[in-house]
């Protein structure tokens, strides 16, 4: 008995094109999944890889309407893969509209995400008015701005001064923490 015989879906080449396209979209949800593993991981290093992860899915949608099969390579070599850009693209859509609608609660805290993981950046009118005298001053201080450098994200905020910068710090830890227990638990149980 032959491969053909045995495994009829071999010789079927919309069966073909469909697992190579799952080959290939899988492989990128691998990588995206990888990079939100690990320690030190904070929820906008998090929501940064998924936010990147949304546009290469709009940006794949957008090729494969174009028939490029550019970020799919064992889609590419598929002969019939042209004729299924169609079916792939929705499936790509539906993709990104699935994630847009479970990562939705992450647009709310956004801003609060950037001003932490960005403070040198933010234009202190934009913020919220309990941080914008805080912020200024943290701008401001060459100190602060080199610590900023050379201090992972937790270490910086920790060291600033309680007493001049109470609500920045405060909107830290409320970021800060949020999954910060998720590394452990995966270790825990791994």
């Amino acid at each position: 008995m032959g491969k053909s015989e045995e495994f009829p879906e071999l010789s079927d080449t919309n069966w073909l094109c469909d697992f190579a396209f799952a080959v290939d979209i899988f492989s990128h949800m691998n990588e995206l999944n990888v990079k939100l593993q690990g320690k030190d991981q904070f929820a906008h290093d998090m929501y940064t890889n998924v936010r990147a992860f949304k546009s290469k899915l709009v940006l794949f949608s957008r090729q494969m309407s174009n028939k490029s099969f550019a970020h799919f390579p064992t889609l590419a070599v598929q002969k019939e893969a042209a004729r299924n850009a169609k079916k792939y693209c929705k499936s790509l859509d539906d993709l990104h509209r699935e994630f847009c609608r479970r990562f939705c609660d992450f647009e709310k805290i956004d801003k609060s995400l950037q001003l932490v993981s960005c403070p040198l950046s933010q234009d202190p009118e934009s913020a919220l008015q309990e941080l914008q005298l805080e912020l200024i001053d943290l701008q401001s201080d060459s100190v602060s701005k080199e610590k900023f450098k050379s201090l992972k994200l937790n270490d910086f905020y920790a060291s600033l001064n309680e007493t001049a910068f109470p609500n920045l710090r405060r909107t830290a830890q409320k970021m800060l923490v949020l999954f910060g227990s998720t590394y452990v638990c995966e270790q825990t149980f791994s």
